[in-house]
């Protein structure tokens, strides 16, 4: 890795890197498919980012690597949000934005970046997102 000479940008390149790694080894992906990683990580990223309150968004945003928080916040309408969203509708979030085919479909994706994303986020934020997620959809998360 290129070294950018600045310490906190080379540090949230290491953290995404490793999110994104966690992610390709749960898929058996090679570092070839970066862009497939790298999409299922904006897809949960914007459908979270678009499910939580303004507020809760901003808390779980400070927890992330700088990197990803940017990528979390890429597009972001405040005025939009919470949209309220079920399983089957943050699924739905999530298949627009993943173009990708992948074993365990949506939900499995899901899953695999959240599981990834906890690397960051302590215990006590977690549980705050998963608060305020509908019963069916706090279930799928780990």
């Amino acid at each position: 890795m290129a070294e950018t000479g600045y310490s906190s940008f080379d540090t949230t390149v290491q953290k995404t890197n490793r999110i994104l790694r966690q992610i390709e080894e749960t898929y058996g992906w090679p570092k070839e498919r970066r862009n497939q990683s790298y999409a299922a990580l904006r897809a949960v990223l914007h459908a979270l980012r678009d499910r939580l309150t303004v507020d809760e968004t901003a808390h779980l945003a400070a927890q992330l690597p700088m990197l990803v928080r940017g990528i979390y916040y890429d597009g972001w309408d405040p005025s939009q949000v919470p949209r309220k969203m079920h399983r089957d509708d943050f699924l739905d979030h999530i298949r627009r934005e993943m173009p990708y085919e992948v074993e365990g479909g949506a939900e499995g994706v899901v899953h695999t970046v959240a599981k990834a994303l906890r690397l960051y986020i302590t215990d006590g934020e977690w549980q705050k997102v998963l608060a305020e997620m509908p019963k069916d959809l706090a279930g799928m998360l780990p």
